[in-house]
C-alpha cells in the first residue's frame, strides 16, 4: 500500500485527497483545493489554453467560493504559488465574471459552467479507496453503532456492512429470524470502506436520481431524467453496468501488460542487486589480486637491490684490498728507502775517503735503483673512490610510470586505428626530435598519449609517420609530418651527471666548483657526426689553477682532471702554456695561456674524426687527437679557483675551417 500512496495524494496540498472531484483532464484535486485554484477573470477575457466561451455568473459560487456574494465587486492579485509536493498553484483573485481552473499537473485550463465546481463529478471511488487505504493504517475497526467512547469492533455483517462489538451485535443484530441468514465475519481494516463504494451514485445535475446509463459520446455516467431531458439524445448511450464490465475487462487487460512488465522490473532489481554484489566481490578479489602483483614486483626489485647491493660491496672490497695493499707496499718501500737514506747519510758524514771509495758506488747504484722505482705512477692511487657502477633506472621507472590495465577482449580483437599525430607537440631540439600522438581505440574506451625521442643528424630535414599494432596486428601510418634539424647545437651543462662538488647556474650555462680538486662536468649534448663548434668564456681565474676543455664519453671519471682516463680527450691550460692529456698521456706542450675574459674554442669535426682546440679565436697547437670515433660529449674540468660560462649554438668560424 505505501507505493501506492503517492496515487491518493492530492497534487495542489500534498494530502491524502479529501472529497476529491475529476477535472476534465481526467485528474483529481480536493473540493477544497480546487475553490484555491479557481481563476477570475475580467470580463469579456478568456481564460488561457484551451478555454470555453461559456461565462460564469459569480453569484452562483456561493457554495464553491470561500468568498461571499457580496464580495463581487472586490478584487485582488496574488502572486503564484506552490503546493507542499512543488506543484504550481494560483489562489483566487476576485475579480468580475469569467471562472476557470487549471490542472496543477498537466496545466491545461478550462471554463467552468455555470455550476461551477457542482458541475464537476465527485470521484466516490477514489474517496473510497482512500478511505480504505487510511483505515488500513489504524490499529483497529471501531463498532459502528456505540453511542458514546466505540469500542474495537468483533465482527461485521456482510449484508448489512456495519460492524459491530460484541454487545451492539447482541442488541441490534441478534443472529435469529431474517438476520440469521446474514454472514457475520471477522473486522478488518480494508474492508471499512466498502459500504461507501456500494452505494450506487447520484446524478449531478438531478441528486434525486441514480445513475443508470453512461453516455460513450460525452463519457459520462448519466441518469434517466438526462435522458429524458434530451441533452444526451442524439447520442450513443449504453447500460451502465454493461458499460462498467467493458471498462473493468479493458483494465483488467491493460493491468495484465503492466504486470508482465512490473515482473520484469522486479526481476530487474533482483539482477541489479545480485550485480551489486558481484561487483563488490570481484572488486575486493581484484583489488586483492593487484596488490599481490603489485608486491611481487616489490619483491623482485628488493631482491634485485640486494644483488646490487652485493656487487656494489664486492666492488667496495676489492677497491679498499687494492688500496691497503697498495699502502703495505708503498710503507714497505719507504721503510726501505728511508733506511737507505739514513745509511747514505752517516756514510757521507764519515772521514774515510778510501773506505768511501769502497762502498760509494754500490751505494750511488741502490740510489739510483730505488729512485726508479718511484716513478709517476707509483706514487698515484690504483683505483678511484668514484664506483665505476652505473645504474639506469629511467627506463623501470618509465615502465612503472606506464603501468596500467590491458586492454579488454573487445578492445584487442580489433587493429587499432591510425594515430593522431599531436602537431603542436612534436618539435626539434638540436639533433633529437619528439614525436608526440594519440591513439583512440574504435570502442573510444582510452587514450594514449605517447612521446617518442629520436637522434638525428644536425641541419636535416625528416620525414616522421608512426603506426600502431595489437594482438589483433598492425594498424595504419599515421599522416607524415615534416621536422627540420637545428643548423647548429644549443645545449647546456648537465646538472644530473656532474660531480657533487660542481656548481651551476645562469640557467646551467656557468660553472665553478667548491674544491681545490678538479671535478667534472659533461653537457647535455651528445654527437655522433657532423662538424660541432662551441666556446667557454673564463669568468674567473685565480691562483693559476689547470681547467681542462674537451670531450668526454658519458662514463668519464668525474672525480679527477679531465683526460687522465681513457674516456676523455682534453687540453688543461694554465695562464703560460698548455698540453694536450688522454689516458693519463702528457703531449704536445704548446706555450700560451689563458687569464679572465680569455675564450677557449672546441672544434670536434666527425667527419674528419679530429678535435682542435682554439684560445681567443686562435689556433692553438695542433690538431690535438685524431681517429675519434664513437658518441661525445662536451666536457670541463675545473676546481673552485676557475669558473666559465659556455657558449653554444655557434656557427664554425670560416678562418677555423
Amino acid at each position: 500500500m505505501d507505493a501506492m500512496e503517492e496515487e491518493l495524494k492530492c497534487p495542489v496540498c500534498g494530502s491524502l485527497f479529501k472529497e476529491p472531484i475529476i477535472l476534465p483532464c481526467s485528474h483529481n484535486v480536493c473540493l477544497a483545493c480546487a475553490r484555491n485554484i479557481i481563476v477570475q477573470t475580467p470580463e469579456g477575457e478568456t481564460p488561457p489554453q484551451n478555454r470555453c466561451s461559456s461565462d460564469y455568473d459569480y453569484l452562483d459560487m456561493d457554495k464553491m467560493s470561500m468568498y461571499s456574494e457580496t464580495d463581487s465587486g472586490y478584487g485582488s492579485y496574488t502572486p503564484c504559488l506552490k503546493s507542499p509536493n512543488g506543484v504550481r498553484v494560483f489562489p483566487p483573485a476576485l475579480v468580475h465574471r469569467h471562472c476557470s481552473i487549471t490542472c496543477p499537473l498537466c496545466h491545461r485550463s478550462v471554463s467552468l459552467e455555470e455550476r461551477g465546481l457542482r458541475g464537476l463529478q465527485r470521484n466516490r471511488l477514489l474517496e473510497a479507496i482512500v478511505s480504505r487505504y487510511q483505515q488500513s493504517r489504524t490499529a483497529s475497526v471501531k463498532c459502528q453503532l456505540c453511542d458514546r467512547n466505540p469500542v474495537d469492533a468483533t465482527v461485521m455483517c456482510e449484508q448489512c456492512d456495519v460492524f459491530y462489538c460484541a454487545p451492539c451485535q447482541q442488541r441490534c443484530h441478534p443472529s435469529r429470524g431474517p438476520l440469521a441468514k446474514h454472514r457475520l465475519l471477522p473486522p478488518a481494516p480494508a474492508q471499512a470502506g466498502t459500504a461507501s463504494a456500494r452505494r450506487q451514485a447520484s446524478c449531478v445535475d438531478h441528486e434525486a436520481e441514480n445513475y443508470g446509463m453512461y453516455c460513450v459520446s460525452c463519457k459520462t455516467p448519466v441518469c434517466y431524467q438526462c435522458l429524458e431531458e434530451g441533452k444526451h439524445g442524439k447520442h450513443d448511450v449504453k447500460p451502465l453496468a454493461a458499460m462498467w464490465k467493458q471498462h473493468k475487462c479493458q483494465l483488467s487487460q491493460a493491468l495484465n501488460g503492466v504486470s508482465d512488465k512490473a515482473k520484469e522490473a522486479k526481476e530487474f532489481l533482483v539482477q541489479l542487486k545480485n550485480l551489486l554484489q558481484q561487483i563488490q566481490e570481484n572488486g575486493v578479489e581484484f583489488e586483492a589480486c593487484l596488490v599481490a602483483q603489485c608486491d611481487s614486483l616489490i619483491e623482485a626489485l628488493i631482491r634485485q637491490k640486494a644483488k646490487l647491493l652485493t656487487k656494489v660491496t664486492k666492488e667496495k672490497e676489492s677497491k679498499l684490498k687494492t688500496v691497503k695493499d697498495q699502502i703495505t707496499h708503498c710503507t714497505m718501500k719507504l721503510r726501505q728507502t728511508t733506511g737507505m737514506m739514513e745509511f747514505c747519510l752517516e756514510v757521507i758524514k764519515e772521514n774515510d775517503p778510501s773506505g768511501f771509495l769502497q762502498i760509494s758506488d754500490a751505494l750511488i747504484k741502490r740510489v739510483l735503483v730505488s729512485q726508479e722505482q718511484w716513478v709517476k705512477g707509483a706514487l698515484e692511487p690504483k683505483v678511484c673512490p668514484e664506483f665505476a657502477l652505473t645504474v639506469n633506472t629511467d627506463p623501470l621507472m618509465q615502465s612503472i610510470l606506464q603501468l596500467d590495465f590491458t586492454q579488454n577482449k573487445a578492445e584487442t580483437s580489433t587493429v587499432l586505428p591510425a594515430p593522431l599525430l599531436q602537431l603542436e607537440k612534436c618539435c626539434m631540439r638540436n639533433n633529437s626530435a619528439t614525436l608526440a600522438w594519440r591513439i583512440t581505440t574504435m570502442l573510444s574506451i582510452f587514450t594514449l598519449h605517447l612521446v617518442g625521442f629520436f637522434p638525428l643528424s644536425l641541419s636535416i630535414s625528416y620525414n616522421a609517420r608512426v603506426k600502431a599494432y595489437n594482438s589483433a596486428g598492425v594498424g595504419a601510418y599515421s599522416k607524415v609530418v615534416v621536422l627540420k634539424t637545428s643548423d647548429v647545437a644549443w645545449f647546456t651543462f648537465d646538472p644530473t651527471s656532474a660531480h657533487r662538488d660542481i656548481v651551476l647556474s645562469n640557467e646551467n650555462q656557468t660553472v665553478t666548483c667548491n674544491s681545490y680538486d678538479d671535478r667534472v662536468v659533461l653537457g647535455t649534448a651528445a654527437f655522433s657526426k657532423g662538424v660541432h663548434y662551441w666556446e667557454l668564456s673564463v669568468d674567473r681565474y685565480d691562483n693559476h689553477p689547470d681547467p681542462a676543455f674537451g670531450v668526454a664519453r658519458i662514463n668519464t671519471m668525474k672525480d679527477m682532471m679531465l683526460g687522465k682516463d681513457d674516456k676523455a680527450w682534453a687540453m688543461y691550460v694554465d695562464n703560460n702554456r698548455s698540453w694536450f692529456m688522454h689516458n693519463n698521456s702528457h703531449t704536445n706542450r704548446a706555450e700560451g695561456g689563458i687569464t679572465k675574459g680569455s675564450t677557449v674554442g672546441i672544434l670536434l669535426d666527425l667527419t674528419k674524426h679530429t678535435l682542435t682546440f682554439f684560445i681567443n679565436k686562435q689556433h692553438h697547437g695542433p690538431v690535438a687527437f685524431e681517429n675519434l670515433e664513437g658518441v661525445f660529449m662536451p666536457a670541463v674540468s675545473l676546481n673552485r679557483n676557475v669558473q666559465v660560462t659556455l657558449i653554444t649554438g655557434l656557427e664554425v668560424p670560416k678562418s677555423i675551417m
